[in-house]
């Protein structure tokens, strides 16, 4: 059994843009961070939104050497970037972006939301690259809700999608440069699921909302998210209440991270590279 190593949660909140409300819930400066491969999560909302005529997001920015991915729950989010990819996600839907080299994109809600207004909740998830990996060209998947493959855990409705990565044999859309298994939960009140995943990956867990007993010993509960040691294969949660969940698993990439904003890569001299080449309009 995986044994739980903490649990965190921050009630703090920032904007990016003028669209999305977030909660940094780990990040790869969090003190005691064992997080690799993820860099890490933003939970955007649950937020309300009255309709209005101009779309709201962030604007035109920079990324180099790992990949975003954008997990989309309420709501409608277009996406633009520099090297030609373009789309638009709904509810259920997932865009993994790969940054690599560098470009700009834009996340701005889509029109037909902007018009409407509503509730938009959203997870974006920064996922690392391996060094041999950062300098390939960017590329973009567009993961729509229907080719996601669901897992049945129970007779009650309790339901496992595979985003990326393999579980139980059933294998998740998403192309992936290093070993990741990122699976969307549903566990309904009552409900015990035994996740079976690889030792020694890094394992984390984070509550949308519900609440979960994890391994019959600790509470999570909504906006929390537990860490794991990486010795042991399995976690066993039930459902106190109905829940939704996200876990992410991946092999750690055993190499030195320096991070400056948007830019993650492996020696601060990496890092001025790329901002000399955002500021030379290389991307």
């Amino acid at each position: 059994m995986k044994q739980l190593h903490r649990i965190t949660r921050t009630n703090e909140s920032h904007w990016v843009g003028d669209g999305f409300p977030v909660r940094t819930l780990f990040s790869y400066n969090t003190p005691d961070a064992e997080v690799s491969p993820f860099l890490m999560l933003d939970y955007a909302g649950p937020a309300q939104f009255p309709p209005a005529t101009k779309p709201r997001g962030v604007g035109l920015h920079p990324h180099r050497g790992f990949e975003t991915v954008t997990i989309l729950y309420q709501g409608e989010v277009e996406h633009h970037d520099t090297a030609g990819n373009g789309g638009l996600i709904g509810p259920g839907d997932v865009q993994w972006m790969t940054a690599a080299k560098g470009l700009l994109h834009e996340e701005m809600h889509s029109a037909a939301f902007t018009r409407q207004g509503g509730t938009f909740e959203a997870i974006q998830l920064w996922v690392n690259l391996p060094a041999k990996f950062k300098m390939e060209p960017p590329h973009y998947q567009s993961i729509v809700k229907a080719d996601i493959p669901v897992l049945k855990l129970d007779e009650k409705g309790s339901v496992l999608r595979v985003i990326a990565g393999v579980y139980q044999g059933t294998k998740g859309p998403a192309n992936t440069y290093t070993p990741v298994n990122l699976l969307d939960l549903r566990l309904l009140a009552g409900q015990t699921a035994e996740l079976d995943l690889p030792e020694y990956y890094t394992t984390i867990l984070f509550a949308l909302k519900g609440c979960v007993n994890i391994n019959n010993s600790a509470a999570l509960n909504d906006a929390e998210v537990a860490f794991f040691e990486r010795n042991g294969k399995t976690v066993v949660l039930t459902a106190l209440k109905d829940s939704s969940l996200l876990v992410m698993n991946g092999e750690p990439i055993d190499e030195p991270i320096a991070g400056y904003g948007p830019f993650v890569m492996n020696t601060q001299g990496e890092i001025r590279q790329a901002i000399a080449d955002f500021n030379y309009q290389m991307y």
